[in-house]
């Protein structure tokens, strides 16, 4: 699916979502030699807990990107206000434009198309438009769907989960989510793998393939 030299473009509203929703297809293509590049959006500042700085998930992404396997040129972020991003819309896809002109990706990983949360479905409508001639696959955020297809599956071993539990690890400034649970994912991993017949799989919905 992903050979050598490829470039997978991640497109993350905020800084841990490419790591809860496909870190473990990030480790794989990283293996396999893909290069990853990794765009965060909003420092989330507003929704940081009590306690920490301003631009924490961005240092902590730094951190978390490095053992998923990519490298910190490969990573880029902006200032947009979180859970705002409806507002911005049309900065976020002239940015998304300039990011697909100077990359050139060969896939698109970005929220599917039925994420409720308004900045995920902000990153979704106008990465469609941006990207719209690129192989493109929203991952899945289970918390922030109602309804989810998916109907593309991408086979992974247990030290691919492994180590997108560790890379989560990094977000110690997410450690209250009630869904930062290494149990939850191996769960999640293992049941999206057996659909499939694998030991472990992460699941996405299939937006354009091109082949």
């Amino acid at each position: 699916m992903v050979i050598e030299g490829q470039k997978v473009l991640v497109l993350a509203p905020h800084p841990d979502d490419g790591e809860f929703s496909c870190g473990g297809s990030l480790k794989r293509f990283a293996e396999e030699g893909a290069i990853i590049h990794y765009v965060a959006f909003s420092p989330c500042i507003k929704s940081l807990p009590p306690g920490f700085e301003g631009n924490i998930l961005f240092e902590e992404l730094k951190n978390a990107a490095a053992i998923l396997g990519i490298a910190p040129s490969g990573i880029k972020t902006f200032d947009f206000r979180v859970r705002e991003f409806p507002k911005y819309r049309q900065e976020i896809l002239e940015e998304m434009i300039k990011i697909r002109k100077e990359i050139k990706p060969d896939l698109v990983l970005m929220p599917n198309s039925m994420d409720i949360h308004q900045d995920h479905n902000t990153i979704y409508k106008e990465g469609l438009r941006a990207f719209k001639h690129t192989k493109i696959l929203g991952y899945e955020l289970p918390w922030n769907n109602l309804t989810f297809t998916n109907n593309c599956h991408i086979n992974l071993d247990r030290r691919h989960i492994t180590a997108k539990m560790e890379a989560l690890k990094c977000y110690k400034s997410q450690n209250g989510r009630n869904y930062m649970d290494e149990e939850y994912f191996f769960g999640l991993a293992k049941t999206r793998g057996i659909q499939v017949s694998s030991s472990y799989a992460e699941a996405f919905e299939l937006i354009r393939w091109i082949i």
